[in-house]
């Protein structure tokens, strides 16, 4: 995805990621981010952390927690994630949000497209809607893993969506 809007936009990874657990987890996937950002050449990309913050996630998921993998537990994650962006993104005075969810095969953008549409009218701050799995947007998320040796999980990020 980065490599992708380089070419468009400067670019400022903002690294909100509440639903990952354990921490430890949360931490090596943040220590991965800012090395893969520190190794990559193509563009200055600078990074803005977050506080963990898996409470906020907790809350969003409450009475959600057997639903499947695509449900309105992700939806919320993905409102909780995207609105905090959007308002990190309006406080820096940045002419964008936007995310890197879609590039997932397991994701489903059009719901993430709409969230952002709503968090955009919401917040009045535009959205830079993308269906980024698209032009093998995902296999060349692999290949850049591959590259940069990058660690790739095999869940989302939250425990239930593991299981």
């Amino acid at each position: 995805v980065i490599d992708y809007l380089k070419d468009y936009f400067e670019i400022t990874v903002f690294y909100y990621n509440p639903n990952i657990e354990p921490l430890e987890e949360y931490l090596h996937r943040k220590k991965e981010q800012i090395r893969f950002l520190e190794e990559y050449k193509e563009a200055k990309i600078q990074f803005l952390d977050c506080d963990y913050d898996n409470e906020a996630f907790k809350r969003v998921a409450k009475g959600l927690e057997k639903v499947p993998e695509g449900g309105a537990r992700c939806n919320n994650c993905f409102y909780l994630r995207m609105k905090k962006t959007a308002e990190c993104a309006k406080k820096q005075a940045f002419e964008y949000f936007g995310t890197t969810l879609t590039v997932s095969p397991h994701k489903n953008s059009t719901i993430i497209n709409e969230i952002g549409e709503y968090i955009s009218k919401e917040l009045n701050i535009p959205y830079i809607y993308g269906d980024f799995k698209k032009n093998d947007g995902y296999k060349k998320s692999i290949e850049f893993s591959k590259i940069y040796n990058l660690y790739r999980q095999d869940y989302c990020g939250c425990l239930y969506g593991k299981e």
